[in-house]
């Protein structure tokens, strides 16, 4: 079979797994929800708003993306001398070379899409969603893209080690990798990357507090910690979330959800962020991800291969980075459809199980209107946008659950 032949088969391959996980991760006995007319719940000025907004911050992630990727095409295949010097000074110390590139790799990459990302924070800031001035902003993002170079330092010279080892077979355990990867970063960012830009501290004793401990024993699940986050001092969005593994698991809710939200509001929140505690959503991803990994590392393993060499430069060699680079992010965000699709579905296993432990769909009803309005969401985006990037179903699906819920149950004890 011709080479392109073979990596074409293992895309498709690759794909059909990640795809083939998902339905079979996928929650059952989920709610399903009524047709909702969004002139119902929202205004058309909001919506327009709404619309105006993410078609905009979409536009610019977008050329953001594409300045990415036309940097790292001219690194692969139009390289200028001096960086070709560089990187081959750079091979001449594998290690210490390899860990230069990737990092540097990864800087360049964030500096390009500089423009755009002032942009959108601009954009964020004039409709009122980001309290940030523009300084401390580019403070966060500083220290953000520190962190990211210093990892990539590290995960890079690792990738390219492996490579040299076993060139043909790196991908074996290259996928272990991965998964062991997604393991520690579950497991740590509540307690060390966190930590680096917000403030938490434990939810104080009081109404919210007993809420979560009453919703957590209905539930039947331990809890863990509960944290609120300085979220405010950033942005005015409300959200809350479910992270770490084993002792770093914890609920964090946004201080801004705290002071925002009345208490059924609250209580639906809590209960949807206790339903992915309950539901185990965490290793839920993990294993989705050991699933999607072998195939999907293949094909970074041959496609960067082949687009390596065809600029010059030798697998494994800091030189190959670029390649290993664009290999990476195509395959990403194939699987990442996938990996959206199951996040959705999740979602909504989670709202479904928020009912149950509330009874209360009008405070959930009412809790998606105050979401949307309040951190500017299109509450009906196009359906390519959710198939893409969805990661939760949109407003007006979420409404229309609460709203089947309610017409197939009648008025319960749920909510105080």
């Amino acid at each position: 079979m011709a080479p392109w032949l073979k990596l074409g088969a293992t895309a498709v391959a690759a794909v059909a797994v990640a795809e083939g996980a998902a339905w079979l991760l996928s929650p059952t006995d989920v709610v399903n929800p009524v047709a909702v007319d969004p002139s119902d719940y929202f205004s058309s000025e909001r919506v327009d708003e709404a619309v105006d907004y993410r078609s905009g911050q979409r536009l610019l992630l977008a050329g953001g993306l594409a300045a990415q990727g036309a940097l790292l095409v001219a690194l692969v295949v139009g390289r200028p001398r001096r960086v070709k010097d560089l990187l081959e000074r750079a091979g001449e110390r594998p290690v210490l070379g390899g860990a230069a590139a990737a990092a540097g790799l990864v800087t360049a990459l964030a500096v390009v899409t500089l423009p755009t990302d002032i942009a959108s924070h601009e954009r964020a800031v004039d409709v009122g969603l980001s309290t940030q001035d523009l300084p401390a902003w580019l403070g966060d993002w500083s220290k953000s893209n520190a962190i990211s170079a210093l990892l990539a330092g590290a995960i890079g010279t690792g990738a390219l080690a492996l490579i040299r080892r076993a060139p043909r077979n790196w991908w074996i355990p290259g996928s272990a990798a991965v998964v062991a990867i997604g393991v520690l970063f579950s497991w740590l960012a509540p307690v060390v990357l966190a930590p680096l830009f917000n403030d938490f501290e434990p939810l104080e004793a009081g109404v919210a507090r007993s809420d979560e401990l009453e919703l957590g024993e209905r539930a039947g699940v331990e809890i863990g910690e509960v944290y609120t986050v300085d979220a405010s001092r950033r942005s005015t969005a409300i959200n809350a979330y479910v992270g770490g593994l084993g002792p770093t698991k914890r609920v964090v809710l946004y201080d801004n959800l705290l002071d925002e939200l009345d208490r059924g509001e609250r209580r639906s929140v809590v209960a949807h962020e206790l339903a992915h505690v309950e539901e185990r959503d965490i290793p839920r991803g993990i294993l989705f991800i050991a699933i999607a990994a072998p195939l999907a590392v293949l094909f970074i393993a041959r496609s960067s291969e082949a687009l390596a060499r065809r600029g010059g430069a030798e697998p494994g060699s800091p030189a190959s980075l670029p390649a290993l680079a664009i290999a990476l992010s195509v395959t990403s965000f194939a699987i990442g459809v996938a990996g959206n699709q199951l996040s959705r579905a999740v979602e909504r296993k989670a709202d479904t199980v928020a009912l149950e432990l509330t009874d209360d769909p009008r405070s959930l009803v009412e809790l998606q209107q105050r979401l949307s309005e309040t951190n500017l969401s299109d509450p009906d985006p196009p359906g390519a946008v959710t198939f893409l990037l969805g990661t939760h179903p949109t407003t007006v699906e979420r409404i229309g659950a609460a709203l089947a819920w309610e017409r197939d149950h009648p008025p319960g004890n749920g909510a105080p």
